[in-house]
C-alpha cells in the first residue's frame, strides 16, 4: 500500500486554512521562485519562426501525450458534457474559464478539444504564471513555454506585450483558456470566488465567456502520492456575452457573477450537496 505523500497532506491542511480564512487566490503550493520575465525573453504571438517551429513540433507531441495518458489510464475522463455549447461559439473569438485543482487540468479541456482545434489548425491558448514559464524543468517546462501559453508578468513592460497579445488573438478569433480563480488548490472540489481578469478581457474585446467546469470522483487506482486518482467529467456550460447597453464595469460584475452561479449549479447537481464554505466571507 502506499503511503500518502506527506507534502500532499500539508497542502491539503493549508487548503482548508486558506477556505477558512477566505484566502481564496493565495497558493498553496511550495512553488520555487519566480524568476522575473522581461519582453526579451517572450514571443507571445510567435513572431520568430524557431518559436514557430517550436510551437507545431511541441503541439503534436503535447497531443500524443494527452492521449496516451488517457490510453494508459494516468488521465481519467469519464464524460464531456456541453459539447454543443463549444461548436455554438467555435468561431469566435473565446474567453475559456475552468475551475484549476491540478497543474494539468488543462489536459482535460485540450483532450475534448482536439477534433475543433490542432486538426484544423487552431490552437488552445493558456494564460500561465509566470514562474510557470520561467522556472519549470523537464518536459513539462517545454509545454509551459511552447504550447501555446500566455505568461503574465511582474514586469509592465512585459504585461503591456501581453495586453496587445491578447487583443490580436481575439481578433483573430482563437480561444483562451484562463483560470479566473486564479491559484491551483489541488483536487479542491468546490468552485471558488473568481477574479475579474477573464472577464475584462471578454468586455474589452467584445468576446463570449465559456465556463467549463470540471467535476471529480475517487477511481479505484492510487497514484504515486497514495491518494485516488480523479476521474473527470468535463462540463461545458453555455456562454456568456456582454450586453452592449451596460457599462465596462457592470458587464464584468455581471458575466462574473454569472460564471460563477453556473459552475455552482453544476456542482450542487453533480455531487447533490449545497455548496457551502468554512469561511464566513461572502462569496456571492
Amino acid at each position: 500500500m502506499i503511503e500518502k505523500d506527506p507534502q500532499r497532506l500539508k497542502i491539503l491542511e493549508r487548503i482548508d486554512e486558506y477556505e477558512k480564512k477566505g484566502w481564496w487566490t493565495k497558493d498553496v503550493e511550495d512553488d520555487p521562485p519566480t524568476i522575473p520575465l522581461t519582453p526579451d525573453k517572450v514571443d507571445y504571438l510567435n513572431k520568430k519562426l524557431i518559436n514557430k517551429i517550436l510551437t507545431a513540433f511541441i503541439n503534436s507531441k503535447a497531443e500524443r501525450f494527452i492521449n496516451q495518458l488517457v490510453k494508459n489510464k494516468k488521465l481519467l475522463i469519464k464524460e464531456i458534457k456541453g459539447i454543443e455549447n463549444y461548436e455554438a461559439v467555435q468561431n469566435e473569438g473565446l474567453i475559456i474559464t475552468c475551475n484549476h485543482f491540478n497543474a494539468f487540468d488543462n489536459f482535460a479541456i485540450h483532450y475534448a478539444l482536439f477534433p475543433y482545434l490542432y486538426r484544423k489548425h487552431k490552437a488552445l491558448y493558456k494564460v500561465i504564471r509566470e514562474g510557470n514559464f520561467t522556472n519549470f524543468p523537464g518536459i513539462y517546462g517545454l509545454f509551459f513555454r511552447h504550447c501555446n501559453t500566455l505568461p503574465l508578468s511582474s514586469s509592465f513592460a512585459t504585461m503591456k506585450l501581453f495586453m496587445e497579445a491578447i487583443k490580436t488573438l481575439l481578433e483573430r478569433k482563437e480561444k483562451i483558456l484562463i483560470y479566473a480563480e486564479q491559484a491551483m488548490w489541488w483536487n479542491y472540489r468546490k468552485p471558488r470566488p473568481l477574479t475579474l481578469g477573464a472577464f475584462k478581457f471578454a468586455v474589452e474585446n467584445n468576446v463570449p465567456v465559456l465556463p467549463m467546469f470540471i467535476t471529480m470522483e475517487d477511481s479505484d487506482i492510487i497514484d504515486e502520492d497514495g491518494f485516488p486518482l480523479q476521474i473527470y467529467t468535463l462540463n461545458i456550460l453555455p456562454a456568456l456575452y456582454p450586453d452592449p447597453s451596460k457599462s465596462k464595469k457592470e458587464n464584468m460584475e455581471e458575466l462574473k457573477n454569472k460564471n460563477y452561479t453556473a459552475w455552482k449549479e453544476v456542482y450542487e447537481d453533480f455531487y447533490k450537496i449545497p455548496l457551502t464554505y468554512t469561511t464566513e466571507v461572502n462569496v456571492e
